[in-house]
């Protein structure tokens, strides 16, 4: 009897190990198609400027394709809306197995978009829905990953599973970058084989990855944690019908708290990882190769990194963490602009790791934090729309705003203030907030 009970138990805990490894991998592959085409895009823009934009000046051609990328952002709160509800309504599981189809679909389509030369202004036309309809249903990606993963997850290792979601973003973008320099090098920016089919080939890829990630997610359950609290809700004949309804009137300083948790995130995330390249070729002046090294080595640091920090929060608690990110950034940036200016490889890169560390300090513990934050009837609700929202506005503006105050203020140190103020707010906000990682999921009101 005790052997036959000892051999249910272990078919159990396999069981479940093997649905935490779907969960997790499907967690995975969502958000590294999501950013495997924002590096795809970003990477092969001179590409799509050439292919999908009316000709002539090819600075005006590239300008038109970054403001695409940036109208698209447009969708982000409105899909945080959309996606946050339907997730606490319908269900993680739903809501993920839904957003990836239409997110992996878009970005197929794009890379069987008709030229310019072929149909005319209809091509950028066509660019921009699809990047809209991405964008909509990325918006909930993120947020339902790190939420479905961390409902799943065990309580004492919650951060160090949420931190695959940061991770993916990481790797979607070296891989990109890595496809996009291979593709450059081999064949050149301009060679008939890059601008008829090479640059479709990282969108097309999209197809059956996405597929593959639908699979997966239609073959777990719903979390334990939502199954309880829809049981819950059923006993007492009662339904979460309107959680965006609840989570701003209920729980809106926690949300608001969140934000401002968000902000350093955001800004953070586009200034290290996407705007510090630029700076360093078009302020400093410093060689584009060496730089894109640089970058190249510090996002292979940062997917190391963010398994470690998300580790380290399960020991030592969100709150922690954040705090020390904040720090961080509020002592370091400034000098490490400086630094910067040094036009010396190694110092460079040096002062981008510590950067680097710094973020993944925040980024590792950020998707826990947020799935901790809210109950179970609003977590999705709650992690979608204070994510989305600062990157909407924070996120996709960090590089411009950057480039504006070097531009209004002749100092190339600006931005460094910049991410100082934006380190501050959050830094104010994480006092103001709780620390649930030691508590379970059912536990948090």
């Amino acid at each position: 009897m005790a052997s036959s009970e000892t051999a249910a138990a272990v078919q159990r805990d396999s069981e479940e190990h093997a649905t935490l490894r779907r969960v997790a991998v499907s967690s995975f592959l969502g958000n590294f198609i999501e950013w495997f085409d924002y590096a795809s895009y970003s990477y092969f823009a001179t590409v799509i400027a050439l292919v999908l934009m009316p000709p002539g000046d090819p600075t005006v051609a590239l300008l038109e394709t970054f403001g695409v990328f940036a109208l698209s952002f447009l969708m982000r709160p409105v899909g945080a809306f959309f996606w946050g509800h339907m997730g606490d309504k319908k269900g993680r599981k739903w809501a993920l197995a839904t957003s990836i189809l239409m997110m992996s679909a878009a970005t197929f389509v794009i890379g069987l978009l008709p030229t310019f030369e072929a149909v005319g202004i209809l091509a950028p036309i066509l660019l921009l829905c699809l990047r809209m309809v991405q964008s909509f249903s990325a918006s909930g990606e993120y947020a339902g990953a790190a939420t479905f993963l961390a409902e799943y997850a065990p309580s004492n290792h919650r951060g160090l599973y949420c931190s695959l979601v940061p991770a993916s973003t990481a790797t979607g973008l070296l891989i990109g970058s890595a496809l996009a320099t291979f593709m450059f090098m081999t064949w050149g920016h301009d060679s008939s084989f890059v601008t008829e089919w090479g640059w479709r080939i990282p969108f097309l890829l999209a197809g059956p990855l996405g597929l593959i990630t639908h699979y997966i997610r239609t073959r777990v359950s719903d979390s334990p944690v939502y199954q309880e609290m829809q049981e819950k809700l059923e006993a007492k004949g009662e339904s979460d019908d309107k959680p965006i309804k609840l989570l701003l009137t209920k729980h809106l300083r926690p949300l608001l708290v969140s934000f401002g948790a968000c902000m350093l995130n955001a800004v953070g995330f586009y200034a290290v990882l996407t705007y510090l390249p630029n700076y360093l070729q078009d302020t400093v002046g410093y060689d584009a190769g060496s730089s894109s090294l640089i970058t190249t080595i510090c996002l292979v640091a940062y997917i190391a990194f963010i398994f470690l920090s998300g580790r380290i929060s399960d020991k030592v608690g969100r709150k922690k963490m954040l705090i020390i990110a904040c720090v961080g950034f509020i002592i370091f940036t400034v000098p490490a602009f400086y630094l910067l200016n040094s036009q010396n490889f190694a110092i460079i890169l040096i002062v981008e790791l510590v950067m680097c560390l710094l973020l993944t300090i925040n980024d590792g513990t950020l998707s826990s934090y947020l799935s901790e934050t809210f109950p179970t009837e609003v977590r999705y609700s709650g992690f979608a729309l204070s994510f989305n929202f600062a990157n909407a506005i924070f996120g996709g503006s960090a590089s411009f705003i950057s480039i504006a105050l070097v531009e209004a203020t002749g100092n190339a140190i600006a931005p460094a203030w910049y991410m100082v103020a934006i380190s501050v707010v959050a830094f104010i906000a994480m006092c103001m907030t709780h620390d649930n990682s030691k508590k379970k999921l059912t536990e948090i009101q």
